[in-house]
């Protein structure tokens, strides 16, 4: 899984990188977002191998940090990325003989940075945070990675400082991407019904289906990964709902937009066919 994951998304950056029929917003979009599911993926499944392999489940004090703040950064770079791609659909669909002068090279540049800085931001939180730790050694972490929500609750030193760093991950992370996001499938929808001709409620509609596809698979696994799993105490169905976000998801993203996305589908064949 983890080899279909990594040659999936490295084949959908391939096809946008090779066509220069692909270099919109969009599918600029698409590559980094499966730029970001290698990385995530890549941060705690090879760990995971090798834990299987030796038998050992031990990690270092360094490598659990590294590995946290990595896993946040990629993880919260999604989210924000599929934000970001629900407002593309929108202007695309709402706002059509605008979407060159509104989505240019610049703003889609300074969006991605923003997010990149915001994302490192968290992990520079969740690291101090950590660090307060003053008894790492002999702990079990009921996971296969350094969960983030597991390791700020053994950093007793200052609950208030958890209890805010949790709620700025909701709002941050939780709340205002999903607002946004719901708020533009709003005004799509809208759009998409004012379209007489059945044709091009179709074609409106085939424009953001891989994106919603990929959004729902996220959001679904990602919520009962960490909402999910809070209420019951079993680490064992924690464990399972973290696989599932973290391996199942990442892989599925390139079968989805390849599957449903007819440009992909066709630049994918040419580069099969110029290969053999």
């Amino acid at each position: 899984m983890y080899l279909v994951t990594v040659l999936g998304n490295l084949l959908i950056i391939l096809a946008v990188n090779s066509d220069s029929h692909l270099y919109s917003p969009m599918f600029i979009f698409l590559s980094i977002l499966s730029l970001s599911d290698i990385g995530f993926i890549s941060t705690t499944v090879p760990k995971m191998i090798v834990g299987i392999l030796t038998h050992s489940r031990v990690i270092s004090y360094r490598g659990c940090l590294t590995q946290m703040s990595i896993f946040i950064f990629f993880g919260c770079m999604d989210d924000l990325l599929l934000s970001v791609m629900a407002y593309d659909r929108y202007v695309a669909i709402c706002h059509t003989l605008h979407y060159l002068v509104i989505m240019k090279p610049r703003f889609c540049s300074s969006l991605v940075l923003l997010s990149i800085l915001v994302n490192l931001l968290e992990a520079l939180l969740h690291i101090v945070i950590v660090l307060q730790i003053t008894c790492f050694k002999d702990v079990d972490i009921f996971n296969f990675f350094c969960d983030p929500f597991q390791l700020l609750n053994l950093s007793s030193y200052d609950t208030f400082a958890n209890n805010i760093v949790v709620y700025l991950d909701v709002f941050l992370f939780g709340f205002f991407p999903i607002s946004g996001i719901l708020f533009s499938y709003y005004k799509i929808d809208s759009s998409i019904l004012r379209i007489l001709s059945p044709g091009g409620k179709y074609k409106a509609f085939s424009t953001c289906g891989s994106h919603l596809a990929v959004l729902c698979l996220y959001i679904g696994t990602g919520s009962g990964a960490y909402l999910g799993t809070s209420v019951s105490s079993s680490p064992c169905k924690s464990a399972v709902a973290s696989v599932v976000y973290m391996v199942v998801a990442p892989m599925l993203n390139p079968f989805i937009y390849s599957l449903r996305n007819r440009d992909i589908k066709s630049t994918l064949l040419r580069l099969h066919s110029r290969t053999i």
